[in-house]
């Protein structure tokens, strides 16, 4: 298949449902883990969750960068766009993110010059042209968008554009994946693997979850076929007693990866010896910091910011979601004191979040059976 249509044709739908009816029954209940916040979405906007047999059960897993970013780092992003003279940028779902007293919003509101670009190449480009201001870019995201923020660092060094810097809150996907299978009472079968990351790292870097583990791995597309047949690739695994990384998204996705952006990565970032995740604490190696060689353009070096560990509100349950323990209208606000319009947590204000997800269609308590044309 070569078109986006040809992965939404209901018709295929239909005999991989039919292929996964067959594969599923005469096996014991099975969950996956859908790592990416991009596929709790395809799952919940197709319908997907509620064609698939009562024995798969889909987990949402803590792949929605903006879900993961901790209160206390959000903190430091309003202490720097604060600061006089600095204007600060960021991708849309950053700004109502909560910290601990307050959002880029409402920073915004008090007089802070924060802004929304779609590119951190964008940032750059409004440093240039306003020499007079500090312009600082919010970089957050897996691998997937760390490459564009190497490039624009690359890019302000060679044009020396001293008044740019980044806050860097970039994050990797393998030590999330190590630490929920570390976790105690991991009750997880397989797992459908990131492509928008993978497109970056490829597939080998996942070799570990079954040579450790025991758990199959499928790289999955973000089309309702694409899902399906990964779900079912994970099925014949288990029936076969194989257990391995296999790529059903290989329209984009290589084993090696994006060479060059891998290559970008390592000359621009170091790897941060500890960081902090909304809901899985500090994990060892799992995030990207600014190499000295670009430490003139690093904003954690140019201001000075709280770096205060904030403690989540006792009413949210947003780590739980993220490690897949707790289904989102299972949290005691969710829909009532937390909607899209009031978020208490993370996973309710990002468009890859699995809480908006679950709100946006309508996903209040245990899946409602749905027509089989639901996927198309």
């Amino acid at each position: 298949m070569k078109f986006v249509d040809e992965f939404r044709d209901p018709a295929a739908a239909q005999r991989l449902l039919a292929d996964i009816e067959q594969a599923a029954a005469d096996q014991p209940p099975r969950k996956f883990m859908e790592v990416c916040g991009g596929h709790t979405h395809a799952i919940y906007r197709h319908g997907i969750e509620a064609l698939l047999p009562d024995s798969i059960e889909l987990i949402h897993g803590p792949g929605c960068p903006v879900c993961v970013i901790p209160m206390g780092r959000v903190d430091d992003a309003i202490a720097v766009a604060e600061a006089d003279g600095v204007t600060l940028c960021c991708f849309g779902d950053m700004l109502r993110v909560p910290g601990g007293q307050s959002t880029l919003l409402e920073a915004k509101a008090r007089g802070a010059d924060v802004r929304i670009v779609y590119s951190p190449l964008d940032a750059l480009a409004l440093a240039e042209r306003t020499p007079d201001r500090q312009v600082v870019f919010l970089a957050v995201g897996f691998e997937t968008t760390a490459p564009s923020t190497a490039v624009t660092l690359v890019q302000a060094r060679e044009r020396n554009v001293l008044n740019f810097s980044v806050f860097c809150n970039h994050v990797t996907i393998v030590p999330p994946l190590k630490a929920i299978l570390d976790s105690p009472g991991c009750d997880l079968d397989g797992f459908l693997g990131p492509g928008h990351v993978s497109t970056v790292i490829g597939t080998r870097p996942y070799r570990f979850v079954p040579e450790q583990y025991g758990r199959p791995l499928v790289t999955a597309g973000f089309e309702p076929v694409d899902i399906l047949q990964a779900a079912l690739m994970l099925l014949r695994q288990l029936a076969d007693g194989r257990c391995t990384v296999e790529n059903q998204y290989r329209r984009v996705v290589s084993g090696d990866g994006n060479r060059k952006a891998l290559e970008l990565l390592r000359e621009v970032f170091v790897v941060r010896p500890h960081f902090e995740w909304r809901g899985l604490g500090f994990i060892a190696q799992s995030a990207l910091g600014i190499a000295p060689e670009f430490s003139a353009w690093d904003a954690e070096l140019r201001w000075e910011v709280p770096g205060v560990r904030v403690a989540d509100p006792k009413a949210c349950q947003c780590g739980e979601v993220l490690k897949g323990a707790l289904r989102p209208w299972e949290c005691k606000v969710f829909g009532t004191a937390c909607t899209p319009e009031t978020p208490i947590g993370t996973c309710m204000v990002s468009s890859e979040g699995a809480c908006a997800a679950y709100y946006n269609y309508g996903r209040y308590s245990a899946r409602t059976r749905l027509p089989v044309h639901a996927a198309s």
